[in-house]
C-alpha cells in the first residue's frame, strides 16, 4: 500500500479509502469484519463512514458494525484512521423533532457522543460536516468544533459535498477565530464521468490544503465495465448505470471507454481508480467493496500506472471542463 499526508496535516494516509456504506444494508456483520480485517492486513488505514449508514429505521447500524469490529481488539482502532460524518437526521422515521439534524451546536455535541458510543471508541481521527448548513455560522459550527477537540474527542474535520466557496468561507472563518486548523479534507462526487469538481471544488481544496476524497469513483458502477459484463456474462445494468446507458450518447461513451482499456489489456474498475490516484489534490479514492474479491480489484488500482497514451484516451472520451475561469470565460 501506498500513503500520503492528508492535505496539510502530518496524518498519514493510504491512497485507499475504505467505504462502508454497504456494511449492514448490503453486507452483514460478520462478512464487513472480514473485508475490514483483509483491508487493514492489505495497508488500508482510513475507514469513512456516517451516523446515517445503515439508513432508514437502521441509522447508526453500520458505526455499530464498526464499533464491535474494534471491540475485537488487535490493535485494530490504533492501527485506523476513522472517519465519520454529521448532518444527516438520527431522529426516530416520522417523529420530526428539531435539533436531531444539521449543524447547530447542540446537534454537534449530541452526534459525536452518540458516535463515539457506536463505534465503541474515545476519538474520531476526523470529524466531516456531511453537506452543507445554511442556517447555521459557522462561528457556531467552529465553537462547537473547538470544544470536542479540547476535549480530545476529534482530532481534525473535514467536509463533503462542499461547494468551493464554502470550503473558502468555512476555513477563512477558522483562520480569523484562531487556534483551529479548520478543514483539512473535502469528500466530492469526481470520477472520470463527473470531472465537475475540477472547476471550483478541487482549486479550492488545494489553495487551503484539504486532501480530495472522491466518492463513487466508478460512478455507481458506470466505469466498471458494464458493457462488458452484459456481454460476457449476461448481467444487466441496474440503477443509475441503467438509466445512463438509456442514454445513446452515454452508452457510445463508456463503449469507447471500454474499448480503449480493453486495447491496452487494463480492467475498467482499476483503471478508473488508477485514473484518481494521477489527479492533482487527490488523497485517495472512496472504495466501497460488497466482498472481498471487490475490494482485491481495488487494491491492484494502487500499483497500475496508466501510460501516457492511455491518459490523453480517457481525457478525449472524457474531455474535463478546463481550469477555473477559463472554463466558462473568456
Amino acid at each position: 500500500m501506498k500513503y500520503t499526508q492528508l492535505g496539510r496535516t502530518g496524518l498519514k494516509v493510504s491512497r485507499l479509502v475504505l467505504g462502508t456504506m454497504n456494511f449492514g444494508p448490503q453486507t452483514d456483520e460478520a462478512d464487513s469484519h472480514a473485508i475490514m480485517d483483509a483491508a487493514l492486513d492489505a495497508g488500508i488505514n482510513y475507514f469513512d463512514t456516517a451516523n446515517v449508514y445503515g439508513w432508514g429505521e437502521n441509522k447508526g447500524r453500520t458505526e455499530s458494525i464498526i464499533g464491535n469490529w474494534f471491540a475485537k481488539g488487535g490493535d485494530r482502532r490504533d492501527r485506523t484512521v476513522l472517519a465519520t460524518k454529521v448532518y444527516g437526521n438520527m431522529g426516530t422515521e416520522g417523529d420530526p423533532w428539531p435539533n436531531q439534524d444539521k449543524l447547530s451546536a447542540l446537534n454537534i455535541r449530541r452526534a459525536v457522543e452518540a458516535s463515539l458510543k457506536r463505534l465503541q471508541t474515545d476519538y474520531i481521527d476526523v470529524y466531516q460536516f456531511h453537506h452543507v448548513d445554511r442556517s447555521t455560522p459557522f462561528e457556531e459550527i467552529w465553537q462547537a468544533i473547538d470544544v470536542l477537540v479540547r476535549q480530545g474527542k476529534i482530532l481534525y474535520v473535514g467536509s463533503s459535498n462542499f461547494p468551493g466557496y464554502k470550503i473558502a468561507q468555512a476555513n477563512e472563518i477558522a483562520a480569523r477565530r484562531g487556534g483551529t486548523i479548520g478543514l483539512v479534507s473535502e469528500q466530492c462526487l469526481y470520477n472520470l464521468a463527473e470531472r465537475r469538481a475540477e472547476m471550483e471544488v478541487i482549486p479550492a481544496a488545494e489553495e487551503y490544503g484539504l486532501g480530495v476524497i472522491p466518492w463513487s469513483p466508478l460512478h455507481g458502477g458506470l466505469l466498471g465495465g458494464v458493457i462488458k459484463k452484459e456481454v460476457e456474462g449476461g448481467r444487466r445494468a441496474s440503477g443509475r448505470s441503467a438509466d445512463a446507458l438509456a442514454n445513446t450518447a452515454v452508452r457510445t461513451q463508456i463503449q469507447a471507454y471500454e474499448d480503449l482499456l480493453e486495447k491496452h489489456g487494463l480492467e475498467p474498475g482499476e483503471a478508473a481508480l488508477a485514473w484518481l490516484l494521477t489527479r492533482p489534490g487527490v488523497t485517495g479514492p472512496i472504495v466501497g467493496p460488497r466482498t472481498a474479491e471487490q475490494l482485491g480489484s481495488a487494491l491492484r488500482a494502487v500499483e497500475l500506472e496508466l501510460s501516457r497514451e492511455v491518459l490523453e484516451g480517457l481525457d478525449e472520451i472524457f474531455p474535463g471542463p478546463g481550469p477555473s475561469p477559463e472554463a466558462f470565460a473568456w
